[in-house]
Order: structure tokens, then C-alpha cells, then sequence
């Protein structure tokens, strides 16, 4: 059975499932997480509404509050309706 958490095709390190934060500066039409990547969720400094993109292209649009973390596959966060900043993608 493949790994459930290894969207990017990448081997899972043994020391967590996260490898590192990129910022990511939101776009319409460029996914922004990481050259190649999935992320596992974001990471959000100040808290706003969120439009991103899941790994399978689905937009999505939540509401964050300041210094969250969301649980998702996000391959793009769109800036067409993004008001959070300080964005970080959480990539393996």
C-alpha cells in the first residue's frame, strides 16, 4: 500500500513527515509550495481567508485564525481572495 502522506513522490524522512517550511507567496496561475511539491498543510502567521488548490486541483477556501496550522494537501495558494499572510507551506 503506498504512503497516504507521500504526495510529492518523495521518501518520508525518518524523522517526521515535515522536511522543511517554504513561504509561499500566494498566485492564480503558478503552484507555490515548493518546486515539485505537495504540502502536507500551511502554516499561517496572521490569520485571514485562505483560497488554495489541493492535490488533485480542487480549490478550497477556509478561514484561519492568527498562527494556525492547516491539515491538507495544497500543490497552490491562489491570491484571488487570500487575505492571511505570513504563509508557509509545509513540504516532505
Amino acid at each position: 500500500m503506498a504512503n497516504p502522506f507521500d504526495f510529492a513522490g518523495n521518501v518520508i524522512e525518518e524523522t517526521g513527515l515535515v522536511y522543511d517550511m517554504v513561504s509561499v507567496t500566494p498566485n492564480d496561475s503558478t503552484d507555490n509550495v515548493g518546486t515539485g511539491n505537495v504540502a502536507l498543510g500551511l502554516y499561517v502567521e496572521a490569520g485571514g481567508t485562505i483560497v488554495f488548490l489541493n492535490k488533485d486541483g480542487n480549490e478550497r477556501t477556509v478561514n484561519v485564525p492568527d498562527y494556525f496550522t492547516l491539515t491538507c494537501s495544497v500543490k497552490r495558494v491562489k491570491a484571488t481572495g487570500t487575505t492571511a499572510t505570513g504563509i508557509h507551506a509545509l513540504v516532505v
